[in-house]
């Protein structure tokens, strides 16, 4: 089958943006999620036309498409603010030419209610720049499969969707959820997809490993997405590694071992 496997830069967060980008093409991906590097977000709220244009022409100079981009929400500026900070993000997100701005929730419940009033207003913004907004499970307001589906109804807009993390769902529940069981009912609304696994040992999940071992049967969540219709993007988030050759090896690895999955549906 014919999909996007794009990567984050997570696994590579300590390296500079550009040679991130640089080591993930050499992986094989076609597209990078721009997340985290030297400790920051390249493009923000706050970002420069120049930080943007750099970002971009760092991707597109490894023959990358930037075609994520994670956000965050600034709910403690107030609702107001926190959508006029979410609307610049989404305005440079559209010039980085991400096609996906990837959101984390909340976690405070006091924000809950405003956290959907910010998406709502966002997201209409967003399907006027060509941005359509993907909520993760994250723990907090997207603690379980039914929590995200539970915040797309109430969002409510068409620029506004579902980004499915099966290692999620295991770490932020501990393992007392796992994403087989209710795959089927989220596959046809999800938007976008992460590759990650998890491990819980003693209690305490890990997600700090590399895709096929861990506890995520991945054959059964693609092969679910698949056949409700998504065609992709799934982005590589997380793999086992200290050393940066490493961390490479293990993105390449993964990149074959989804490649494989998608290959014998």
């Amino acid at each position: 089958m014919d999909n996007v496997i794009g990567c984050t830069t997570r696994p590579l967060h300590k390296l500079p943006f550009a040679e991130a980008c640089k080591r993930i093409a050499d992986a094989g991906y076609t597209d990078v999620a721009v997340f985290a590097n030297d400790g920051q977000v390249p493009v923000r709220s706050d970002s420069t036309e120049e930080e943007i244009g750099a970002a971009r022409q760092a991707a597109e100079d490894a023959g990358l498409k930037p075609s994520m981009l994670i956000g965050r929400t600034q709910l403690n500026l107030g609702l107001e603010a926190a959508v006029e900070d979410y609307c610049k993000l989404i305005d440079n997100a559209a010039a980085l030419g991400a096609a996906w701005l990837l959101d984390c929730g909340t976690s405070k419940a006091e924000h809950f209610d405003d956290y959907f009033e910010l998406m709502r207003q966002a997201a209409a913004h967003a399907g006027r720049k060509s941005v359509v907004i993907t909520l993760k499970p994250h723990g907090g307001i997207t603690l379980t499969s039914k929590d995200i589906l539970r915040a797309r109804d109430r969002v409510d807009q068409v620029a506004f969707g579902i980004c499915y993390d099966p290692g999620n769902i295991i770490h932020y529940s501990k393992g007392e959820e796992r994403p087989e069981d209710s795959i089927d009912e989220v596959a046809p609304v999800v938007y976008t997809a992460i590759i990650k696994d998890c491990i819980v040992v003693d209690g305490k999940p890990n997600v700090q490993i590399t895709p096929g071992e861990g506890l995520v049967d991945f054959e059964r969540i693609i092969g679910a997405l698949a056949k409700s219709g998504f065609l992709g993007p799934f982005y590589v988030e997380c793999v086992d590694g200290t050393e940066t050759e490493e961390i490479v090896e293990n993105m390449k690895a993964t990149h074959q071992f989804v490649s494989d999955i998608l290959d014998g549906l």
